[in-house]
């Protein structure tokens, strides 16, 4: 019994409230029941409610006679198929999607709707004599009908009547039902509806089909991805796909849904223009939300991806062209260089191309985003910052084949750089590409072959913790409010594994600035490992047993094994269960390496020696600003007029030298600058000073 008729009225079952809308007539069914006492409680509820995405009018519920997939019979089959799928991330096999397919229900395929492809089912009028036919070509339209139609859609196709074959009376006619599909089944029917199959194309499906690759928000878990699963498995008995992407859903910043009409996010054109294109596209593959998470879109992260991804490679590519330039050098692919910072780039480089390249074939994008992010520190921050002088040093001063092996060896990185990384940042890395002499598109070049470079996995594996123990140091000038351009009298590296940093103590002094660095295998009596249990691994395993071992690692009360294993509450432990973290006492100025049993302290004393100095790098970098202030070139040679205090000059007057080299000054006087228009001002130790820079007559270096 359905007493609502197709405009969401009472019929006259209910007369009452017959030809009145069903929301309308609540007040008058409310009233007619207190007044007959039927009444225990009238409360209003706000709660959620379904409405029409296109005209928020609320939804009627109606039962409806529905066309059905039986759905239910292949069930098992769908289950067992999709363990054929790769789905990213992984766990949607048999998480979201595997237990949306034991729960599958038969599958309404038709709506009561005007506009829609029509069900190709024609039912007799008259159920004295029952037929239905259903039609799987125009061929069989044409044969039935004596008409090939060009247009299958409403009005056109419920035209097309003949007699029912089965009644001898000739009165009944077989007429289409008055259903559309649901647009669901034909998204379902894509692969094959796309090309016409089987009419066409017949030999190009069968050797296209499953797709290799799908993605779409992780919701068509539930509908497109779903849909084509069941199709597939009906129809082929082959899952549609061979790897499916789960994104999640972007949000504005304050978690709610983009919406057109709240206008709750930037234009994308605005972002484009002030930001870049590349900025967003890497904002977004970069993300949890190709890994399935929910991201809350923000026009500081795209900010960030610019601070942290697009400057530094532009920056790098920038150093490169401006000191080859001053030199009028050109780089060139060369991986021969002995010189210990280029074979580490370079095995660097070849680490990339691997691991990037290792990553997309899995489909996550994100960690190929994170493998390159982290190489343009290695560039940028490491080799490019410690082979500084190689490059800025006059040639008349330098090793000319030392120094073209830093322009070839960063030429061959920034090549190899923008290739890798042109499916993630298209525009930029064309841009450099075309800025190298790369010719035709980045985009039509080849991957990169990973064994045109050198491999060095033991200098890769004690370099990269050489730089680990840069980054503690630094991290503990920080905390003790020293700066890095202050020079230190030593550093001492404690731990296991800590006289394999030999080679490097000169890079690690240079890097951290500091006088010495001193190296032993011996901890110091207040640094210790604790040791922390992995409960998300070992609770699945132990389960109630997980808490003693917790609390014994806690205690202290375990024994570090030979074989790399943790003996803790007579338990064995392996490496995947446990991490060992150095800690140190709070006061030290010492920092622990988590990727290594080592420990930096830093000597943080300072006499008038160091403060001398570092005053001295201090006015480097004042100058070097001033420099870039007035424009000139990075091969500039200037004149630099200094007025400053007497207790500062007389500090600073054994480092002249070392300035007027940094700066490129072929003269440092001091002189009188008060009153001159062009003179900078400064503040250094406590003391404000005032400079003027010229560029000198001799020219470039």
């Amino acid at each position: 019994m359905v007493p609502v008729d197709d405009q969401g009225r009472f019929t006259t079952e209910v007369a009452d409230w017959a030809g009145l809308n069903v929301f309308d007539a609540n007040p008058g069914i409310i009233a007619a029941l207190k007044e007959r006492g039927l009444v225990v409680r009238h409360d209003n509820h706000v709660h959620n409610y379904p409405h029409c995405w296109r005209t928020d009018t609320p939804v009627i519920y109606r039962a409806v006679n529905s066309w059905y997939v039986r759905v239910t019979a292949i069930r098992d089959r769908m289950a067992e198929l999709n363990r054929q799928i790769n789905w990213i991330p992984a766990h949607v096999r048999d998480g979201r999607f595997g237990n949306w397919l034991q729960g599958a229900r038969d599958w309404s395929i038709s709506r009561n709707r005007f506009w829609g492809s029509p069900v190709p089912v024609w039912r007799s009028d008259d159920p004295a004599w029952p037929r239905t036919d259903v039609y799987g070509s125009l061929a069989e339209i044409e044969r039935d009908f004596g008409v090939r139609p060009d247009d299958l859609h409403r009005p056109f196709v419920d035209s097309l009547t003949r007699p029912n074959p089965d009644d001898p009376t000739g009165q009944s006619v077989m007429r289409r039902v008055p259903e559309v599909l649901d647009c669901w089944f034909e998204s379902g029917s894509m692969p094959y509806a796309q090309v016409h199959y089987p009419f066409e194309n017949k030999e190009w499906f069968e050797n296209h089909f499953p797709a290799d690759f799908i993605v779409e928000y992780v919701n068509q878990t539930r509908g497109w991805f779903y849909t084509l699963h069941v199709l597939a498995t009906a129809l082929f008995d082959r899952p549609p796909f061979r790897t499916a992407v789960c994104h999640g859903v972007v949000l504005a910043t304050d978690g709610a849904k983009l919406s057109k009409r709240l206008g709750n996010y930037t234009d994308p054109e605005v972002i484009f223009t002030r930001q870049g294109a590349d900025a967003l596209r890497w904002y977004l593959m970069s993300s949890p939300v190709l890994r399935g998470g929910d991201l809350r879109m923000s026009d500081e992260g795209i900010d960030a991806v610019v601070r942290g991804v697009l400057r530094p490679l532009w920056n790098a590519y920038v150093f490169f062209c401006m000191y080859a330039n001053a030199d009028s050098s050109e780089g060139s692919w060369n991986t021969a260089s002995e010189h210990v910072l280029d074979r580490y780039v370079l095995a660097k480089t070849r680490h990339l191309t691997v691991e990037v390249a290792e990553r997309l074939d899995a489909y996550d994008v994100p960690g190929a985003c994170a493998e390159i992010e982290s190489f343009l520190g290695t560039v940028n921050n490491w080799y490019i910052r410690r082979s500084r002088d190689r490059f800025w040093a006059p040639a008349t001063e330098s090793e000319p084949r030392d120094k073209q092996a830093a322009y070839d060896t960063l030429y061959t990185v920034l090549v190899t750089l923008v290739q890798v990384a042109a499916p993630l940042l298209p525009l930029i890395c064309e841009s450099i590409h075309h800025g190298l002499g790369g010719g035709t598109s980045v985009h039509l070049c080849d991957w990169p072959d990973a064994s045109a470079l050198p491999r060095d996995d033991d200098l890769v594996t004690v370099m990269d913790r050489a730089r680990e123990v840069c980054s503690a140091a630094l991290g503990v000038r920080v905390t003790r409010g020293l700066p890095a351009r202050q020079p230190l009298r030593s550093a001492r590296v404690a731990g296991r594994d800590a006289t394999t940093l030999a080679p490097f103590t000169d890079l690690i002094a240079s890097e951290i600035n500091v006088k010495s660095v001193v190296l032993t295998e011996e901890l110091d009596a207040d640094t210790r490992f604790v040791l922390r249990p992995r409960g998300k691994v070992l609770g699945p395993l132990l389960g109630p047993a997980t808490q003693p071992v917790m609390a014994a690692a806690r205690a202290g009360e375990w024994l570090r094994e030979a074989d790399g294993t943790v003996t803790v509450a007579g338990r064995n432990l392996t490496a995947d269960q446990y991490e060992l973290v150095l800690e140190t006492a709070e006061d030290r100025p010492s920092a622990a390496l988590r990727s290594a049993d080592l420990v930096v302290t830093l000597d943080v004393a300072l006499d008038d020696e160091l403060c001398a100095e570092g005053a001295a790098r201090h006015l480097v970098r004042v100058l070097q600003q001033g420099r870039r202030d007035r424009g000139l070139h990075v091969s500039d040679r200037i004149r630099v007029d200094l007025d400053l205090p007497d207790e500062l000059a007389s500090a600073l007057a054994p480092h002249t030298r070392y300035v007027a080299d940094q700066v490129l000054a072929v003269d440092v006087r001091h002189s009188d600058l008060r009153g001159a228009r062009e003179a900078g001002s400064a503040s250094i130790e406590g003391h404000e000073i005032r400079f003027a820079i010229a560029r000198s007559e001799a020219g470039a270096a």
